[in-house]
């Protein structure tokens, strides 16, 4: 989504006829005529597919999650060597988001969700080929590196979708992808634990094999049913120009704490539970039952983000979300040295929770920055209205690719963190507090750069 910038073009070609070949020369969503009668149809049905290709691209990225709780001593691998299993996928999902990104507009919407679903198949095809006790470390952590390609398909979705919506109706759709796309990893955790539930431990290949066929359907789907956009373009001085933004980093830092969190705790949740409370789940079906809770309830509340952030402001949404994730984690960090489970489960439902919450007013907080600042920049006269609006949109756009590469990071960060703690202490409370140290920096950010009184405080954000 991020620097993608569809042009308005009139063509011989009807939408209609364009539809047939997969190509779309006339796309006016801003034209309320053109919206009721030809647009909304084509926009929904892009839409649906989206979703369905990157849930399972997300459920593909999330695999590794499920599949450490199958690993058992005859593995000969430590929670360590679990966690940087758990770790690189969020890795290389996170590089990936912006070539996926540029990758829309260079090549098509349709076509490179054919591409960038097939691609799955690159982890999920070896997995269900190589799991079994005897294999090397280093196949298991290539194997898991390789399923950090789920991990781009959400950039290049949200911006194949982000062309086919008028600007009042971006937020719901946007919304409604991404939380199908979030609901992927307490899918594929429900899948491995019916998978430990009826085969049991001692078969982890059959979770990436029951994706087979879901993947082939997402490309199948994508060529039968999505369209290229003709005219959308990559603006590469959008992202230069973003990167010399403090709004940028800061934005990308919240980000990493809110969505960071979200995919981190996501793909760490079962291990951490097993370890720390191996009394009370000793094998990997018990763990795996409460495992999808989290991803489940962070998924779902997203969008109450967004809403809370219309009513009451992104800043002010953000800044008390991440005092809540700081009391989370204080909590789960009590819990963790008292033994209480109660207490525990939670702490770390509240951590789930409130980053779905935080991706939510972080993406709002986005356009309303640069929304404010064109406004003060044609109150001051340094821009004409018409050009100021090109400019926040753009600036926006360039912002969420940016923001939304660098916060997938923190799911390696979430990771690494519990694995240091664990090597280092041999308990995730150093982790904990961390995460805690975490929020406070990032709470104490959105007061100082978005809330705090004064003559630059930017107005509506």
């Amino acid at each position: 989504m991020s620097t993608l910038a569809p042009t308005t073009s009139r063509a011989e070609a009807t939408p209609a006829a364009a539809g047939r070949r997969h190509r779309i020369d006339d796309w006016r969503p801003e034209d309320p005529d053109f919206w009721r009668t030809t647009g909304t149809r084509i926009a929904r049905r892009n839409l649906w597919v989206s979703i369905f290709a990157e849930h399972v691209g997300f459920s593909v990225w999330s695999l590794w999650s499920v599949t450490v709780l199958f690993l058992g001593p005859e593995y000969g691998i430590d929670p360590a060597g679990k966690f940087l299993l758990t770790a690189v996928p969020a890795a290389l999902g996170a590089v990936l988001r912006l070539p996926y990104t540029l990758a829309v507009a260079r090549f098509g919407g349709r076509n490179w969700t054919i591409v960038s679903a097939l691609l799955l198949l690159l982890p999920a095809v070896p997995m269900t080929v190589l799991l079994e006790p005897g294999v090397s470390y280093s196949t298991l952590m290539v194997l898991a590196c390789l399923t950090g390609v789920g991990g781009g398909n959400f950039a290049s979705s949200m911006a194949n979708i982000n062309q086919f919506f008028p600007q009042h109706l971006k937020g719901r759709a946007l919304g409604l992808n991404a939380g199908g796309g979030n609901l992927g990893v307490p899918a594929v955790q429900l899948v491995g634990l019916a998978v430990l539930a009826t085969a049991g431990a001692a078969y982890p290949r059959l979770v990436p094999a029951v994706y087979l066929p879901l993947i082939v359907l997402a490309a199948l789907a994508a060529a039968r049913w999505l369209d290229n956009v003709s005219g959308a373009r990559n603006e590469p001085g959008a992202l230069r120009e973003a990167a010399r933004d403090p709004h940028t980093w800061v934005m990308s830092l919240l980000y990493i704490g809110t969505f960071g969190s979200f995919i981190g705790f996501g793909f760490a949740f079962g291990q951490v539970l097993q370890l720390q409370f191996a009394d009370r789940f000793p094998t990997a079906v018990d763990a795996a039952w409460l495992t999808f809770l989290g991803p489940l309830v962070g998924s779902l509340i997203r969008p109450l983000g967004g809403h809370l952030a219309d009513r009451l402001g992104g800043a002010r949404v953000t800044f008390w979300n991440f005092v809540a994730m700081a009391a989370g984690a204080g909590l789960v960090l009590y819990a963790s040295r008292e033994r209480s489970f109660g207490l525990y489960l939670t702490g770390f439902l509240a951590l789930f929770v409130f980053s779905g919450i935080g991706n939510g007013s972080t993406y709002k907080m986005i356009p309303a920055i640069f929304r404010a600042r064109a406004v003060a920049a044609v109150d001051a006269g340094r821009r004409d209205p018409a050009g100021a609006q090109r400019w926040s949109a753009r600036m926006t756009a360039a912002l969420i690719g940016i923001a939304g590469a660098v916060g997938a990071s923190g799911g390696l960060l979430v990771n690494v963190a519990f694995r240091q703690s664990f090597l280092s202490q041999g308990s995730a409370d150093a982790a904990y507090l961390a995460f805690i140290a975490a929020y406070a920096v990032c709470f104490a950010l959105t007061w100082l750069v978005y809330l705090r009184p004064g003559p630059r405080r930017l107005a509506g954000v």
